[in-house]
């Protein structure tokens, strides 16, 4: 099966985000083909997410696991670490109060 190139991801993330009226931003534009995405879920009060796309290594299916998850700050510390070691890095900030991503959606693993 073909693999989509990351910035096609990040247009139908982003479309299907704005479809439910969440709204999301690219804060860091990775490389357009294979660069790895990490998606920032901001609550709003000072707390957020940070998901990233692994592998699950019993099944081999893709999936999003929790990367950082506290306060916001902390988070954008994990963030600027794995930024600064990964140049093709694309980062999606989500904000949602009611804590919502759809990164569990059929289509977005």
């Amino acid at each position: 099966m073909a693999r989509l190139t990351a910035e096609f991801w990040v247009q139908a993330y982003l479309a299907r985000l704005r479809l439910a009226d969440i709204p999301a931003f690219v804060v860091r534009h990775g490389d357009d083909t294979a660069g790895a995405v990490l998606v920032k879920l901001n609550t709003l009060d000072g707390q957020a997410v940070l998901h990233q796309r692994s592998f699950d290594p019993m099944t081999g299916d893709r999936v999003w696991m929790v990367l950082s998850d506290g306060a916001e700050a902390e988070v954008d510390s994990v963030v600027a670490r794995q930024a600064a070691s990964d140049p093709d890095l694309w980062v999606i900030e989500v904000e949602d109060r009611a804590g919502r991503h759809l990164l569990g959606e059929e289509g977005l693993e």
